[in-house]
């Protein structure tokens, strides 16, 4: 669920560059005014494009949204992986290593914020969505309880699974 759609075939680079504006165009438009209040011919202008050209990629705005909601949370969590190892943390005093990493799972939260409530209200109401949210939260709860796991001992966070629960609700909410 989470694996990135393939990008299109693209046969020239305007088409290239066509498809690209058309993401970095919704994630904006979504971000500033939600799901709801955007269309596909206020993407399409917003890219500089025209709506035939939205058409030839995405069959509607849901679709260009799960890609871009594919898109954004893949890139958080590889990002995020990259700076929460055990070698990081291994050594130090667990209220920092637990600070350090809320910090870190924030700084995506943080980046786009509104896309981050869009995607949190899309959730509730969309099937696919609510999907991709279960397998992303899933996915980076299995991996923080790891990294606790690796970071604590046993007598410390007794159960390091339902820590990483707390802590990630907590970034998220």
């Amino acid at each position: 669920m989470l694996r990135e759609a393939p990008s299109p075939d693209f046969r020239q680079e305007r088409s290239r560059r066509s498809y690209h504006a058309l993401l970095d165009a919704a994630a904006e438009l979504f971000a500033a005014h939600g799901y709801d209040a955007v269309g596909t011919p206020e993407i399409a202008q917003h890219a500089g494009v025209s709506v035939g050209t939205f058409y030839r990629y995405f069959d509607d705005k849901r679709e260009v949204y799960l890609a871009i909601m594919r898109h954004t949370m893949n890139t958080a969590y590889n990002e995020t992986l990259a700076r929460l190892t055990p070698e990081r943390f291994a050594g130090r005093l667990r209220h920092d290593t637990i600070s350090e990493a809320v910090g870190v799972l924030f700084e995506h939260v943080l980046e786009w914020p509104e896309l981050t409530r869009s995607f949190m209200e899309m959730s509730l109401r969309d099937p696919a969505v609510a999907e991709l949210r279960r397998a992303f939260e899933q996915l980076a709860h299995d991996r923080l309880a790891t990294l606790i796991a690796a970071v604590t001992t046993r007598a410390a966070v007794p159960d390091p699974a339902a820590f990483a629960y707390v802590l990630y609700g907590s970034a998220m909410q």
